[in-house]
């Protein structure tokens, strides 16, 4: 069994992928399909997880590209304490 990942898996969105998903892991747990297919789904479920895991990632590393942003902003822009470190008071 060769997994081919099906362009609709490349493609789908992080929320309709876990959508497909919770589908997938009712059908399996259910019964309501037989081993063959169970395994297909399976398969199918696996491209999902590495597409939804792809997307977190992209928006991992755009979270930190904006941090590192600001951070310089800030730094750039900290006046007479420079840095940009922010002082605690307690």
């Amino acid at each position: 069994m060769a997994k081919k990942p099906s362009n609709a898996e490349s493609e789908v969105s992080y929320e309709e992928a876990v959508r497909q998903l919770e589908e997938i892991l009712n059908k399996i747990e259910s019964g309501e399909i037989g081993l063959e297919e169970s395994i297909g789904e399976y398969e199918r479920g696996v491209g999902l997880i590495k597409r939804c895991r792809g997307i977190l990632d992209q928006a991992e590393q755009r979270i930190e590209h904006l941090d590192s942003k600001r951070l310089e902003a800030l730094g750039e822009g900290g006046g007479a304490g420079g840095g940009g470190e922010s002082s605690e008071t307690p």
